[in-house]
């Protein structure tokens, strides 16, 4: 007999899939959250039943449930953790965990990913086409690999995975595994898929409008509040704010906060682990602790969000070498143009001293300093026609008229 304990999203639910499809009615499988593991690992170790082997994917516990896991080994019992968080390398210093954040061939890996490559090398599961894909399918999109990738039909696992139960979806994905054939969406999976897609973009572009900026520990921080599609929402506000080296979602109802970044020299997992939680680097969670609440949520209470770019100029466009205008809340504006190889910077038509070696570099300096947006192009046009009237007016001085 076999207890696994998985995670409840959809890297946990699927190494579930897996279990079920290897040991059939000889698995007892329990999803849990992040804050629910160490409950069920320590009510599980309490009994010390070594007739019951224990399995724990996507999770890992605390101190004391590792001593306790130890113990139990020791006992006669057998347990194995299998996880891919950067969080949790440090359980390889067991016998009984398996953590490996990449593959042998370099590719990042997920959890069920690596439950399907333990069950074959062990012998309780065979290759199968429609095995192989749904494995695939689930790795890309919890390793975020589906948008490099441009791989839709991952993300449409993760948006069918939440429109039904767990047990619903495993009842579905099960019978497709069994099939044998290619892993593929029926027609009415289909359907409401495209209906779900409508819905999450709406609720993403309401949600760009309600962004918050703060300066945390050093890191500026994009910070959001909302309870729905936290991986959609963490990649596109990415994009939409590259300036800000991540993104906090906050989630007030469950005091947990998720958090997002596409920048190779931020590890949001090291940010995550000072508010008792981990992940990878560019994806983690965490709790919403007390001086959580203080910094993301009471610091930002009385501001006002960023405002977003004009998105329809045809004049004032970013990257202009000629020049792009940005204002922020106490009207004052931001001229970037460049001049010869470099970008140059003036604040409310006076010339600023530093130069910037790229356009880039000067727009996130005046978005994090001055939390500014690129204006319209009539406020653009009244802009250039002040400074050429003011710049008249000075030749005019000059030459004594």
């Amino acid at each position: 007999m076999l207890r696994l304990l998985t995670h409840n999203d959809l890297d946990g639910v699927g190494c579930g899939i897996l279990a079920k499809a290897a040991f059939g009615k000889e698995v007892d499988v329990s999803y849990n959250s992040i804050d629910s593991i160490n409950h069920q690992t320590a009510i599980f170790l309490d009994k010390n039943n070594t007739n019951v082997e224990l399995l724990i994917t996507d999770l890992s516990v605390n101190e004391e449930n590792e001593k306790k896991i130890d113990e139990f080994v020791q006992s006669g019992g057998n347990a194995i953790l299998i996880d891919h968080h950067k969080s949790a390398e440090h359980f390889n210093r067991h016998p009984w965990a398996r953590v490996d954040i990449t593959h042998a061939d370099g590719s990042p890996a997920s959890a069920t990913s690596l439950l399907y490559r333990y069950l074959q090398e062990n012998g309780y599961l065979q290759p199968a086409p429609a095995m192989d894909q749904f494995v695939e399918l689930v790795r890309q999109y919890d390793t975020w690999e589906w948008d490099r990738l441009n791989n839709i039909h991952a993300k449409r696992l993760n948006d069918l995975f939440f429109m039904f139960s767990i047990e619903d979806f495993e009842e579905k994905m099960l019978r497709k595994l069994a099939d044998g054939n290619d892993f593929a969406f029926d027609e009415l999976e289909t359907k409401l898929l495209e209906i779900e897609e409508e819905r999450v973009e709406r609720y993403i572009r309401r949600k760009k409008r309600e962004v918050y900026q703060a300066q945390i520990n050093g890191f500026f921080v994009g910070i959001v509040h909302a309870e729905s599609y936290h991986s959609e929402l963490g990649n596109e506000l990415s994009k939409e704010f590259p300036y800000l080296d991540y993104i906090s979602i906050v989630m007030l109802g469950r005091k947990r906060m998720s958090l997002r970044t596409i920048h190779d020299d931020v590890d949001v997992s090291a940010i995550a682990a000072e508010y008792d939680g981990g992940g990878h680097q560019k994806a983690a969670g965490c709790n919403l602790t007390l001086e959580a609440y203080l910094q993301f949520v009471e610091q930002t209470f009385h501001s006002e969000p960023i405002q977003q770019d004009a998105h329809r100029n045809r004049y004032n466009l970013k990257d202009n070498p000629s020049g792009s205008l940005f204002m922020n809340s106490n009207d004052d504006f931001f001229f970037i143009f460049k001049e010869q190889d470099h970008w140059n910077l003036h604040i409310n038509h006076i010339p600023q001293p530093e130069q910037y070696d790229s356009y880039d570099e000067v727009e996130k300096f005046v978005k994090r300093n001055y939390a500014s947006w690129l204006v319209r192009d009539d406020r653009f046009v009244k802009y250039l026609l002040k400074s050429h009237m003011d710049s008249r007016l000075v030749t005019q001085e000059q030459e004594g008229y």
